[in-house]
């Protein structure tokens, strides 16, 4: 999942934001039964690679405070990406 992550920011390009469920589609296919029990290990998987500064968790194109407890839609990016959305 994290390569997943790393590559599909990547083919978005610097200052562009991927959505989970994108992650989770990209590894599960577009059957929902398929990739939405994905959503919770990719959200996993975020918090892990933020906390390693490898990409953003970001809530209306700003970083989180608390990757350990937020809340609602929230987007991947690079660290670079700053609060650009995509």
């Amino acid at each position: 999942m994290a390569e997943t992550i790393l590559r599909l920011l990547a083919e978005r390009g610097p200052g562009k934001t991927v959505c989970p469920s994108e992650v989770a589609r990209d590894i599960g296919g577009s059957q929902p039964e398929v990739w939405s029990p994905m959503m919770q290990p990719v959200r996993r998987i975020a918090v892990r690679m933020t906390k390693a500064g490898q990409i953003a968790i970001l809530r209306k194109g700003k970083p989180v405070e608390d990757v350990d407890d937020f809340r609602g839609i929230y987007r991947l990016a690079l660290p670079a990406a700053g609060s650009e959305e995509a």
